[in-house]
């Protein structure tokens, strides 16, 4: 990977982070917690999002590669012959 490539994906981590980050302080402040209280529940709420998102990624290629697998006809051009 170009190091220009590896600084294009560290900006839209971070990028995403932060959106995620932000995303989750509005909700807890909208909820009425305030304080102290109200970091606890950011970084909670944040890095449970984070952890959802690294299972539900890698499951639903999984998931769409078994779809595939599933629908796809693999053997089109093959015609079926009975051995005697």
């Amino acid at each position: 990977m170009s190091k220009s490539m590896k600084k294009i994906l560290i900006i839209l981590s971070l990028a995403l982070i932060l959106a995620i980050a932000l995303g989750s302080l509005g909700v807890a402040y909208a909820g009425g917690i305030r304080g102290i209280g109200l970091l606890g529940v950011w970084f909670f709420l944040t890095f449970g999002v984070i952890v959802v998102l690294a299972q539900v990624i890698p499951a639903g290629i999984l998931l769409t590669s078994l779809i595939r697998a599933v629908f796809t006809p693999y053997r089109e051009s093959e015609i079926p012959i009975r051995a005697t």
